[in-house]
């Protein structure tokens, strides 16, 4: 016998693989990447990237002697959040919407390898949006898996699904979990020594308010790519004209990003003889936003008491320097995305 479990990399999933192998089921875990992860803590110099949710659920995966594939969510996610059917969370989460797609994706995965039934971590009534039993019956409805989801952790306060109707997995070792807390997922966790679990409550970037606050000007002005959510990911964010957005980084690392993250349409900026950021100029740039930029990225330059800074700017098809006074604060922060 053999399952799919969504490994996340997380707690809920984590203890969730561990009750179905342990009925001796040969479960394969299977990952979906997001540009939106937030559970980066053992990505490089601490990246935000879906490496950071990969490695995790690789770690688990190595733990529990499973084997692992990933898939990536990609374009397809991309895609979703432009027009989610059903709507948003509190931010610009589309949890609903999302969950049908890797449902979908994991049900296509699990005939290609021969299993003969899916599982997740999901704990009934722990996320508002998603983790709710009509939301539950609704996702797997769409995603062509209804009654076919297994959610071991929450298995004895759920009806029977396939697996427990023909007695592939035993239903009477399936938990109860409900609800937010987690001490219950802890405790489980501390029985079977399960101890790193740095994504035990999981991270997505469309539910922090500051992220939702750059998307949603994003969608306003620009296309929607992986390389703008990546550009979201990083720096500070200055919408600086109808069609111009400078985003000006904050430390070495994020000044390398912004480099490497550089069309050939943008414009990279940086101080000349001072310490300072890089900033990059996104958009139909006019010599009054190029202005603009130089003085902002003036703002976050090593000034030592000079009054004017020389900037440095560079395009594909331009290239020249100002001289500078950095910006007023308040000023400043009128542009602040």
């Amino acid at each position: 016998m053999k399952a799919i479990a969504l490994l996340s990399g997380g707690l809920d999933s984590t203890l969730a693989a561990k009750l179905i192998k342990d009925q001796g089921i040969d479960v394969v875990a299977l990952h979906f990447t997001s540009p939106f992860c937030l559970c980066d803590k053992r990505s490089p110099k601490n990246i935000r990237s879906h490496s950071g949710c990969r490695n995790e659920a690789l770690e688990a995966a190595k733990v529990l002697g499973l084997e692992f594939k990933t898939l990536a969510k990609g374009q397809e996610i991309l895609e979703i959040i432009k027009k989610p059917k059903h709507g948003f969370g509190s931010n610009m989460n589309p949890c609903i919407d999302c969950r049908i797609l890797m449902f979908k994706k994991a049900k296509e995965f699990m005939q290609e390898c021969g299993a003969s039934f899916i599982f997740t971590g999901e704990v009934l009534g722990q996320r508002p949006m998603s983790q709710k039993k009509n939301t539950m019956d609704l996702i797997d409805k769409e995603a062509g898996l209804e009654g076919e989801v297994l959610r071991p952790l929450s298995a004895k306060i759920l009806p029977e699904t396939q697996a427990e109707k023909n007695g592939w997995v035993d239903r009477e070792k399936l938990l109860d979990f409900s609800g937010r807390t987690r001490r219950p997922q802890m405790d489980l966790a501390e029985n079977y020594n399960i101890k790193d679990y740095p994504c035990a409550s999981g991270g997505c970037l469309l539910t922090e308010p500051e992220f939702a606050k750059r998307l949603k000007d994003l969608l306003k002005h620009a296309e929607l790519t992986l390389n703008e959510v990546e550009l979201l990911k990083t720096g500070r964010h200055f919408r600086i004209s109808e069609y111009a957005k400078l985003v000006v980084g904050r430390d070495e690392r994020e000044n390398e990003r912004l480099s490497s993250l550089k069309a050939k349409e943008d414009y990279l900026l940086m101080p000349k003889e001072l310490k300072g950021p890089a900033s990059l100029l996104r958009g139909k740039v006019e010599e009054k936003d190029l202005s603009l930029s130089a003085e902002i990225t003036a703002h976050y330059c090593d000034r030592n008491g000079q009054a004017l800074v020389k900037i440095a700017y560079s395009s594909e098809s331009s290239n020249g320097e100002k001289e500078s006074a950095p910006i007023a604060v308040e000023k400043l922060e009128s542009f602040r995305i």
